[in-house]
This record gives C-alpha cells, structure tokens and sequence, in this order.
C-alpha cells in the first residue's frame, strides 16, 4: 500500500479492536448491521471506527448484492443497491464489508480518485472490477491496486459451475483455478490480477492474506456460517 500517493488513505478493520462492543462470535469489532448482531453494538463499533482511525467522514456504506454495479459516492445521501463506490472529492469515504470476498481499493497515480469494490465470486466474473475502473476516466497503467484481505484459494472450494462461468469468459481464468480429489478451488486474488492486467494495471499489491485461516485476525462466513461478522475496507482522498 505505501505507493499510493500520500494524500490516499485506505484500511482495513481487524476483528479485534479494544473498546470493541460485539459479544459472541461477532466479537468484538463487527461493522455490518444485517448479520443478526445486536444493533446497538453495531452502531457503537461504527463510532468507535470514525474516532479511532479519525476518518474525515461517516463511510459511505452501500447495500452489497453481489452485482457488477458501481456509484458515485459523492452524490449518495441514501443507501443504495452496489457493489462499489468512487469518489473525487477529498474526505469522501468509501467503503464496502466483507467476509471472504475480496475488497478491491483502486486510485489513480495523481491521487485525485480513488474506489474500492466488493468482489466475490460471482461479481468478479459479473465485471464488478471492469464497472468500477470506468468510473476512473483514464487507462489501466495510470491506475494503483491494492488487494485486500479475503479467502485463500484452498480454503475457497466452488462447482464445477464456476468454473465454466469464468472460462467461458476469458479462458485466461483457467490458472485461477485448482483441482482436486474432483473439487475445484478459486483463488480470487488472481482472478482479480486476470481482469486488472487485460487492462493494463500493473501496479498492485496484496493478496497474500487469508480470511478463514486466520481467525484471529478476521471474520470469515465460509468458517463461522451467518454468524459471522464483517470487516470494513475504506478508501478515501486528503486535500492535496
């Protein structure tokens, strides 16, 4: 993340957070409100996330529906149906929670745009990351990526189903994917570098973490079922 220009500012929340108010599995720093945590610890957290990390503003959340779909975060005033936001104003925070797919934070070289996606399996072959570079307005090479937590292809298995979607898309996938004992495995992290490269970025970084091995750092659905919590990936521009 370091070569991203110093006025873009991006993180992403750990499970654990001191002061932190979810109980159970959702402990402690859980973010989202549709996971069955109790609402008043879930608004807590998100307090505690604009003082402890002294964001400019409240995120910017949007209603994940596992689609292609990006907007405009400076002109939303509701929540709305997406997948990814952008903005071109300082101050503006983006951000997107998950628990497995992968948190996608995307600006441009001159640190005047920045976006960030939610990408699981199904809204990266959809074309969520190609959704969202449009908005940037300028070629691939000019654009930076970093790759956020999400699950590790051997922790990812999917059917044969899958596969044929992304192949038949680009066959280009096909190094995405492992078999074995009959079961395929998807490793998102490179079927984001799939995409980002046919495009020409060549600047990203990230994708060696995993969201379901490691459980102290994380929230992962595929581990702990709908009681799991969700982490907050945020991307936002200082005044230059």
């Amino acid at each position: 993340m370091n070569f991203f220009p110093k006025n873009i500012k991006l993180l992403s929340t750990p499970r654990l957070l001191e002061g932190g108010s979810s109980k159970g599995n959702f402990d402690n720093f859980n973010l989202a409100l549709h996971v069955d945590d109790k609402q008043g610890a879930v608004l807590a957290n998100r307090d505690l996330l604009l003082s402890h990390y002294n964001l400019p503003s409240k995120p910017i959340w949007i209603n994940q529906t596992h689609s292609k779909k990006s907007v405009n975060a400076d002109s939303i005033s509701s929540i709305v149906d997406a997948d990814a936001s952008y903005s071109k104003k300082s101050g503006t925070v983006c951000g997107v929670l998950t628990a497995d797919c992968l948190p996608i934070f995307i600006c441009n070289k001159e640190g005047t745009a920045v976006g960030i996606a939610h990408a699981g399996w199904r809204g990266l072959v959809d074309g969520i990351i190609e959704s969202l570079m449009e908005s940037f307005d300028c070629n691939g090479e000019d654009l930076l990526v970093h790759l956020g937590p999400a699950i590790s292809q051997f922790s990812f298995e999917v059917g044969g189903e899958v596969k044929s979607q992304y192949i038949s898309k680009n066959k280009n996938f096909e190094k995405c994917f492992t078999c074995l004992n009959n079961n395929y495995y998807l490793d998102l992290y490179e079927a984001a570098r799939v995409v980002l490269k046919s495009f020409g970025v060549s600047s990203i970084s990230g994708g060696d973490r995993c969201t379901y091995n490691e459980s102290d750092d994380y929230f992962s659905y595929r581990r702990d079922g709908k009681y799991s919590g969700r982490m907050a990936h945020l991307i936002w521009m200082e005044s230059l």
